[in-house]
């Protein structure tokens, strides 16, 4: 792949890296599967199955924890 789309983990508040944390669940989702057209039918399967929005949740929760370590859990943050 040559498009960069990923230049730093480094957000300014943990609100933008939880958003960030989001992109790099759906990049995946979309580099592992890149037709558009399955996406979208798939969509209507995992949108609609409890098991599968609590995957969801926790693949966003590992790249959360991901971006936090790597902005020091923000604590320079005022």
């Amino acid at each position: 792949m040559s498009d960069i789309w990923l230049s730093t983990l480094k957000t300014t508040t943990p609100q933008e890296g939880y958003e960030l944390a989001i992109k790099l669940s759906r990049m995946a989702v979309k580099l592992t599967q890149p037709s558009a057209e399955i996406r979208q039918k798939l969509r209507e399967d995992y949108a609609n199955n409890a098991d599968s929005l609590t995957a969801v949740s926790s693949v966003v929760a590992i790249h959360f924890q991901t971006v936090a370590a790597a902005n020091d859990h923000w604590k320079d943050r005022p």
